[in-house]
């Protein structure tokens, strides 16, 4: 078997060449070689095939790839795996790879020939003629070791007195690499010692240009040294150079499970290849504890080293350690030490130090890894200042003062990742129980270090399942993780230590915080800080790593962090927790009624009882409540779970859902209404609070009433009620009435609906926007007593003008316009002037739910003039977005109002479709007036294929229509009466739904 990819792609198998013609597959195979031995992900090759964009059958296609190119090459070539797939050539089967072998012995014994024979395997550049790019990033990874032999062949062939073999060859590779200054300065030796000057000093001129016009630099110093030899006259063999000194290797052993990183060591790459060529290299990798920053340097080291072969140094400045960070005249001579120089000459001053290590670092092309700095100031007399070497540098903290440098911070690794590094530690049993797994890895929270104790527990139990750790690891992680004197909780303890006493105190009150996400503002109503002070101590812990700030102003704990900080704010005083929860509760409280329409916000406050907020300063710097709320909603759950276990601050379990309960309902959140709502009833149950449980049934009511869930609505707002008569004033019992008579409204109990809404306006209660009316105004609709209907929904506009609510003033807007026509007091074209009109309203409220309806009206208005295929796009982006919300009764209605379109076109077969979907949701939901308008539909798309089936539903949506006293009774009349005949209606559901 031989793999060729040192140039076009090619496969070989028993001496016969296999043909991989499709240009999926040969990006596949070549993205395999190109990392063979490693275990690529389906997104890393998606990536590659398809790019930023992958298709959603990527999975499926990248499969019938990999079977494809199965049937091509030996058995168990490509390995599959749960991550994604492998190739591993056997030794010599992979020209990449021999290259890499040769190419490292040539450099360790100076053996041309060596290099000779790595070079002749090429044949263009690496996989050319595959230009996906994720292939052509890793390929340039081996067209740069490619130039960087031919470099070190060329100087050694010089040294020998063999430059005039060397110049068709050296020039090909300029052509190729016209700004790689190694190779232009060969070039120019080989012609200066081959008698050709003048071409010598032509080379550099061309250079110079191209560097200035490409990147608007010089050539480096050497070159410009070897350059004014040659104008000189001084130089008439190659330039002298002083005698390298003797190797130097003091880097630390390295782990032979690396994992993951590929964009990051890509990166770094880039970075150092970049580089002025004027000064020295820097890069800086910083990280929260066992994020794997000396890992990646490590490793980093191992695969760059070679561009730097005089020394590799190493020095701990333990910036992060129990004892003080290591001086820098301590470190000196350290480095000094690994260097060769003697103890007797390294002198006592750091200014004299810093010097010899500069003089000592100008003779030679090192690498020295700088780990665990403390900050900038320690580092800025042991960089290296000249050309040709490189500084790795690793630490907790961002080191911000310095300049120059290539900064990455290290996140933690993705799932694939995590469990690639766990499979390396522990072996098969990772593979063999792929759920197990992932739960370890996200009870790890995807950080090296927590996989590695957890990789290594495992490996050292042979006997364990990983079902069996995941178990230990249980709701507590951070005390399993540790092995002997190392262990997760530590490694954060040495950075907790470090910080000063303010900001360890914020980062211990973080523990206290519910979820996920916290921002500035609930933070500082926690710790009752100003906000300066706040903003300091959370920039402070940022730059440290012990937080992060995804978006501007917004913070998040890594899982293992929140875990530690809960720990360390637990060992605070009960009364103090209590004060700082209460606090934040509080903050919490009132910044969501803040995110309430003012119109609505009276009702909020009487509900929950508020009073003043302890932070009014806080609460004026809310600058947006509603997009506050919205960020906070992911973490209110662990709000109501936090109140709830504190007997003394119970009272927010139930304060706070009903706070954002609007926000959430319009937005359609339904799960978390209900679950908000459930988990703040189980308290009240154990609290006793009669009144709050009434309001915690209201609301909970409203989300299985949005879910098409009626007789639990019912079931749930009569519980409402009758606690309302016992303990609530008439306005808590009008407003549940009217709530009632919503979900009768729904059920097609539109007279039993009417009979509570006239109730509640025998009560006198004064209530904005009046919703009685808006309960009046759609059961008169659906009655077809348009003239009553118009009347309420007149009445309504006049409370919704002052209530301000958006929704509701589209939505009303859009029903007066759609009765008005159906009066006949305004033409079609009106009709939809005026629903647009009301669509602009809706949309700039931003919900799609009410979006979702206008959009429904007006597409059937539209079909009404003939304007289908307008008609259609609108009904197509209802639907979808009424699809996104998950409401039955509104996918029931939409695709019903869209079947009617669709049905009105002549397109049967989708008509039916529609009308299908329409009834299986109504079905679910048990609509009794959507089921019939279903049938009704069904039956007219039937007519011309199955007449008696046709017929039998039409009955049956009659027979219902009629017992619900629903005008759409007479269309489905006309219907079956013109069931004989061939010109049926096409018209009669239009009627139907344009009443919504």
């Amino acid at each position: 078997m031989r793999y060729r990819i040192l140039g076009p792609l090619s496969v070989t198998v028993d001496g016969r060449d296999v043909a991989i013609t499709a240009g999926r597959d040969r990006i596949v195979l070549v993205m395999l070689l190109l990392h063979a031995g490693r275990v690529l992900g389906i997104g890393t090759l998606a990536d590659a095939v398809w790019g930023a964009g992958p298709p959603t059958t990527a999975r499926g296609q990248l499969q019938t790839c990999v079977s494809r190119l199965r049937r091509s090459l030996p058995v168990d070539a490509i390995r599959s795996d749960p991550a994604g797939y492998s190739l591993d050539p056997g030794a010599g089967e992979l020209d990449a790879t021999e290259f890499t072998r040769l190419v490292a012995e040539a450099r360790e014994s100076q053996d041309p020939a060596l290099y000779r024979r790595a070079l002749d395997l090429w044949r263009g550049d690496a996989a050319a003629g595959v230009d996906a790019h994720g292939v052509r990033l890793a390929a340039a990874v081996l067209d740069q070791q490619h130039v960087a032999a031919l470099e070190a062949w060329a100087e050694l062939e010089i040294a020998a007195g063999r430059e005039r073999e060397l110049v068709g060859e050296l020039s090909a590779a300029v052509d190729r690499f016209p700004l790689r200054e190694g190779l232009s300065g060969r070039l120019m030796q080989a012609l200066h010692r081959s008698g050709r000057p003048a071409d010598a000093l032509a080379e550099y001129r061309r250079l110079r240009t191209a560097l200035r016009d490409e990147l608007g630099l010089d050539p480096g110093r050497e070159l410009q040294d070897l350059h004014a030899a040659m104008l000189t006259g001084t130089i008439t063999a190659a330039p002298p150079r002083p005698a390298p000194p003797s190797r130097v290797r003091c880097l630390p052993r390295t782990v032979q499970d690396f994992t993951g990183r590929v964009e990051v060591m890509r990166r770094l790459a880039a970075a150092v290849d970049e580089a002025d060529t004027g000064s020295s290299r820097v890069v800086v990798i910083d990280g929260m504890a066992g994020s794997g920053k000396t890992t990646l340097a490590l490793h980093a080291a191992a695969l760059l080293g070679d561009r730097y072969p005089d020394a590799h140094l190493f020095v701990d400045l333990h910036g992060h350690d129990a004892e003080q960070p290591l001086e820098p005249a301590a470190a000196l001579l350290v480095l000094l030490g690994q260097l060769g120089v003697e103890a007797e000459r390294i002198p006592p001053g750091l200014v004299e130090r810093v010097g010899l290590w500069r003089t000592e670092l100008a003779r030679r092309r090192a690498l020295v890894l700088f780990d665990n700095a403390a900050s900038s100031a320690q580092l800025a007399d042991l960089l290296p200042a000249t050309p040709g070497s490189l500084a790795v540098v690793t630490g907790r903290r961002r080191l911000l003062g310095l300049d120059g440098v290539h900064p990455e911070s290290l996140s933690v690794l993705n799932a694939d990742e995590g469990l690639t590094l766990l499979a390396r530690m522990a072996g098969a049993r990772v593979w063999a129980e792929p759920e197990a797994a992932a739960e370890v890895v996200r009870r790890c929270g995807g950080l090296p270090l927590a996989l590695r104790l957890a990789g290594a527990r495992l490996a050292h139990r042979p006997g364990w399942r990983v079902a069996d750790l995941v178990r230990r690891l249980g709701e507590s992680v951070l005390p399993e993780l540790a092995a002997e004197q190392r262990s997760v909780a530590s490694a954060f303890a040495v950075s907790y230590r470090q910080l000063p006493e303010p900001t360890s105190d914020v980062f211990r009150l973080l523990g206290l915080i519910p979820g996920s996400d916290f921002d500035l503002l609930a933070v500082a109503a926690l710790t009752d800080r100003s906000l300066d002070e706040v903003r300091d101590a959370l920039d402070d812990l940022v730059d440290v790593h012990l937080i992060d700030e995804p978006e501007s102003g917004v913070y998040r704990f890594h899982d293992l962090l929140r875990e530690y900080a809960a720990a360390l704010a637990a060992e605070m005083a009960p009364e103090a927790r209590t004060e700082a929860l209460g606090r934040l509760f509080d903050f919490q409280l009132h910044a969501a009624v803040a995110a309430n329409l003012e119109a609505y916000r009276g009702a909020v406050i009487r509900d929950v009882g508020l009073g003043a907020p302890a932070r009014p300063d806080l609460l004026a710097a809310v600058t947006d409540p509603f997009a506050r709320l919205e960020r906070e909603r992911a973490a209110m759950a662990a709000y109501v779970d936090a109140a709830a276990a504190v007997p003394e601050l119970s009272r927010y379990a139930w304060q706070l859902p009903r706070a954002a309960w609007r926000h959430l309902f319009n937005r359609v959140y339904i799960d978390d209404v209900q679950d908000l709502h459930e988990r703040a009833l189980r308290v009240l149950e154990r609290d006793g609070d009669l009144a709050a449980t009434a309001t915690m049934l209201n609301y909970l009511a409203s989300a299985h009433y949005r879910r098409g869930a009626m007789d639990e609505a019912v079931r749930l707002q009569e519980q409402c009620i009758a606690i309302r008569r016992k303990v609530g004033t008439p306005e808590d019992i009008s407003r549940a009435m009217i709530n009632l008579g919503v979900i009768y409204h729904e059920m097609g109990q539109w007279a039993r609906s009417n009979e509570l809404a006239f109730e509640v306006r025998r009560l006198s209660v004064a209530r904005h926007g009046r919703d009685e009316f808006n309960t009046l105004a759609h059961n008169f609709q659906r009655l077809g007593k348009y003239r009553e209907a118009l009347r309420y929904h007149r009445l309504r506009l006049i409370g919704q003008l002052d209530v301000g609510d958006p929704t509701r003033l589209g939505d009303t807007l859009m029903n007066i316009a759609v009765v008005k026509y159906r009066l006949g007091a305004i033409g079609l074209a009106a009709a939809q002037r005026q629903v647009r009109v009301a669509l602009a309203v809706t949309r700039r409220a931003g919900l799609p739910h009410w979006e979702a309806n206008v959009r429904n009206q007006l597409a059937l208005l539209l079909a009404a003039g003939g304007q289908l295929e307008q008609a259609i796009d609108e009904h197509r982006q209802a639907v979808l977005m009424a699809e996104q919300l998950h409401s039955r009764e509104q996918i029931s209605r939409l695709c019903h109002g869209f079947g009617t379109t669709l049905l009105r076109a002549g397109n049967v077969l989708a008509a039916r479709a529609m009308f299908e979907r329409a009834l299986a949701q109504a079905e679910r939901a048990r609509l009794r007036w959507q089921i019939a308008l279903a049938q009704a539909g069904l039956g007219e798309c039937l007519i011309a294929e199955d007449p008696d089936e046709a017929r039998r539903l039409l009955t049956r949506a009659r027979a219902t229509l009629a017992d619900l006293d629903s005008p759409n009774r007479h269309d489905v009349d006309r219907t079956l009466a013109l069931l004989g005949g061939t010109d049926h209606l096409r018209s009669s559901a239009v009627g139907e739904t344009m009443e919504q």
